[in-house]
């Protein structure tokens, strides 16, 4: 699996806010919105699992 490069444009406030955010976890600015992307990600397909199981099964 090969990387990609994503640019974001973002204000001032919300870089400073994501920089504290990741000198508190020890994480470069990058790493740390990865993570939090790929944690999202994990998320939703959870969510998602959970409901079509519950559908399977017919639980409401």
């Amino acid at each position: 699996m090969g990387t990609s490069v994503l640019s974001l444009r973002m204000d001032g406030e919300l870089l400073d806010r994501l920089q504290h955010h990741a000198a508190r976890r020890g994480m470069s600015v990058q790493d740390y919105v990865v993570r939090t992307l790929v944690r999202d990600d994990f998320d939703e397909r959870f969510q998602t699992a959970v409901e079509e199981t519950e559908k399977f099964y017919g639980v409401t």
